[in-house]
């Protein structure tokens, strides 16, 4: 029996673990288990190449918890360890000095590697037993430790070739004496461990074939060919069980120059935006290791789901390695280019089938186009835009449909849209009227994408359909044919010129054709960006967002109306109608609300009725 006292240069090494190794202790769990399959693994290639002897039986992990003694044991029947491997991989690590221990450790990649798994166990026990066999036979080994610099090892009769852990649950965490609890972390942790995991409780009766906690062989480790539609719709639903059929995946199978496998799906996405953020789930050799993943997939892929396991991603414990490594931005640029490819792919050969999942595709090309600008050099060939008739154009499509009629005098191609085909219909029409191609932007993240796109696409402007009256929204039209005299027409803009609460309004008094309406509310487009803008990012534009809303009321001087309004002798009711006609301007673009909306039906009442007075 060997006893012993550690010289330690500080205070010991235990309580320094507890505060410095992992914030969360629950993964206390996954260190220890992943540490029982490396054992196992290692056992299964020592035999494949003769260094182990004879058959290795099953290769399980058993986490059984007793709460009558407080305790929860880790058991494998891997490599195990000798006395003297005990010693030099537990005492000589963990009793090397706390000072020392902090110093070597503090930027190893803890996590990943596993390589100081065993010593968080100490975060949650007043004392760790381990029993031992090591493969190569000889005698079983016992350690002890509570936590002091004082230790306990001697040899013993463990007769089992393998490792058994034995954690003494302190007071403090008490928490992990529920079996709910351990089950939830083996779950989270370890369910795709590649060594079958079985917990129990001591005591608990076991009723018909026993049922491990993992799945083994996730999708992810075969090779595509292998798999089928169904098997990737099958594993979505193992990692996401109330998830809709996702739209497709990509399947992820590097091994130069680094290591990554993995599958991502594109989950449909409604027009509600009800989007979950952090689904994808990081492994390191199949150990969940976080769903934080924001500095190995690309900010525009992370509204995806799935997986993505690689050993070559270094995560310390504090994970402040992640954004600088190089091997980080080779993965990230990596996935960037094989989503691109495969969405260029899609659209190629199934360019139906790629329309038609548009509507929840659209917000992550749009969003990478933004982002990425190694994306948006694919994503130009691939962007799709839907007119308000649901023919679908690339922008080369586009410009090739809009090249005679879309085209202003400085020679840019002028993108009309509407955010609101049903609001906006009035607008939408007389475009067409005139042959224009409108298409329709109308999601979330399309008011940033205008704004972006117009300064990363050449000689591109985007133009809303209610941004002018429709003769100037691809250049400015001078030319008045208007009916009116000129004091006809000075008295109707005399008229028209009104104060509206929250409301900056110009009014001007154009000839237009006589079939056009009467009023006719535009609003200037670069005005309205910077308030929808600031609606939705704040940042420099918020002072937009107190700014009331500009709106140029344009008065069809040759609309037959104004014959009979200019005539009109009660200037109560005159003045009542021309407040009626800029109201039902105003109404088209959603500007009417409130009081001045219940004004509005309330005086529309009174007109018909002194009409009818009239009559």
């Amino acid at each position: 029996m060997q006893k012993g006292q550690i010289r330690v240069q500080t205070e010991n090494i235990f309580p320094i673990i507890k505060k410095f190794l992992y914030s969360d202790h629950e993964i206390f769990l996954r260190e220890l288990v992943s540490n029982a399959v490396d054992a196992s693994q290692k056992l299964k290639t020592l035999s494949s190449i003769g260094e182990a002897k004879g058959d290795i039986g099953e290769l399980r992990i058993d986490v059984i918890l007793d709460t009558k003694e407080k305790t929860l044991s880790i058991i494998d029947r891997g490599v195990g360890m000798s006395a003297e491997e005990v010693d030099k991989y537990i005492n000589q690590v963990a009793f090397s000095g706390a000072e020392e221990f902090v110093n070597k450790y503090k930027d190893a990649s803890i996590i990943g590697h596993f390589g100081l798994g065993f010593y968080s166990a100490f975060m949650v026990s007043d004392k760790v037993d381990i029993h031992s066999k090591s493969f190569k036979d000889g005698s079983g080994v016992f350690w002890s430790c509570d936590g002091s610099p004082e230790y306990e090892l001697y040899e013993t009769d463990y007769n089992e070739r393998g490792t058994k852990i034995v954690l003494h649950i302190n007071e403090e965490s008490k928490e992990f004496l529920e079996a709910s609890r351990i089950k939830g972390i083996l779950e989270r942790f370890c369910k795709f461990l590649p060594i079958s995991i079985y917990f129990s409780e001591e005591g608990e009766k076991k009723e018909g074939e026993e049922k491990a906690i993992n799945n083994t062989h996730p999708i992810w480790i075969k090779k595509p060919s292998e798999l089928s539609k169904e098997d990737y719709e099958k594993f979505y639903r193992e990692l996401y069980p109330f998830g809709e059929t996702p739209l497709f995946w990509i399947h992820l199978n590097v091994d130069y120059p680094f290591n990554l496998t993995g599958v991502l799906y594109f989950p449909k996405i409604k027009q509600s935006y009800e989007i979950q953020k952090d689904k994808i789930q990081l492994y390191c050799n199949q150990v969940f290791v976080t769903d934080e993943v924001k500095d190995i997939v690309p900010e525009f892929l992370m509204l995806l789901h799935g997986v993505i396991d690689s050993p070559d991603i270094p995560l310390n414990v504090s994970r402040s390695y992640l954004q600088g490594d190089p091997n980080v931005k080779k993965i990230n640029a990596h996935i960037t280019k094989k989503v691109a490819d495969k969405l260029e792919e899609i659209f190629r050969n199934e360019r139906t089938s790629f329309e038609e999942k548009w509507e929840s595709l659209g917000l992550f090309v749009k969003y990478g186009m933004m982002t990425d600008d190694k994306f948006l050099e694919k994503a130009n060939k691939f962007l799709i835009m839907e007119d308000v008739d649901g023919k679908f154009y690339t922008l080369e499509e586009y410009k090739t449909a809009t090249e005679v009629l879309q085209k202003n005098k400085e020679g840019k191609q002028i993108i009309l849209y509407t955010t609101n085909p049903v609001q906006q219909d009035a607008y939408v029409q007389a475009c067409k009227g005139k042959g224009y191609t409108v298409v329709k932007m109308e999601t979330l993240v399309d008011a940033a994408f205008i704004n972006t796109m117009e300064m990363k696409w050449e000689n591109v402007s985007f133009v809303r359909v209610d941004a002018d009256i429709v003769d100037n929204l691809i250049d400015k039209q001078e030319t008045d044919q208007s009916v009116l005299n000129q004091t006809e027409s000075d008295k109707l803009k005399e008229l028209f010129t009104l104060t509206i609460p929250d409301l900056h309004v110009t009014t001007e008094v154009k000839g237009l054709s006589p079939e056009t309406a009467p009023v006719i509310a535009t609003r200037p487009e670069f005005m309205r960006r910077m308030k929808d803008m600031a609606g939705v990012g704040g940042g420099m534009t918020a002072f937009y967002a107190q700014m009331p809303d500009e709106v140029t009321l344009t008065v069809n001087g040759n609309h037959p109306i104004y014959q009979q309004l200019l005539k009109e002798t009660n200037t109560d009711i005159q003045q009542k109608q021309v407040r009626n006609l800029a109201d039902l301007a105003l109404l088209s673009q959603g500007l009417l609300k409130g009081n001045d909306l219940t004004n509005f039906i309330n005086r529309s009442v009174e007109l018909l009725q002194s009409e009818q007075v009239k009559a």
